[in-house]
């Protein structure tokens, strides 16, 4: 599966540990950073990989940040994003 990754800062460390996971797991991934722990401007972030969604380009979409309300909130602009904080297995299944 092609998967496309982002973080603000707060999710600098976990975003890495995922590519890694997920890269592990065969799946081709594109990380869209941020790739410091110097504060970032997420919703740019968030509009990289929701914009590679709703074009097809991936099939899907991870964004992690501090609330992960920010970051949905930008994501869902794009046609055919539905993006949701998820914080384990039911949220992930339920959104």
């Amino acid at each position: 599966m092609k998967i496309a990754v982002g973080s603000d800062h707060r999710g600098f460390e976990v975003r890495s540990k995922v590519v890694e996971l997920l890269r592990r797991l065969g799946h081709e991934v594109e990380d869209y950073g941020c790739f410091t722990a110097e504060p970032c401007d997420y919703p740019d972030i968030a509009a990289q990989v929701a914009s590679r969604v709703s074009q097809g380009e991936v099939e899907r979409g991870i964004l992690i940040c501090g609330t992960g309300l920010g970051m949905c909130i930008a994501a869902n602009k794009f046609p055919g994003v539905r993006a949701a904080p998820c914080h384990d297995d039911f949220t992930a299944e339920m959104s």
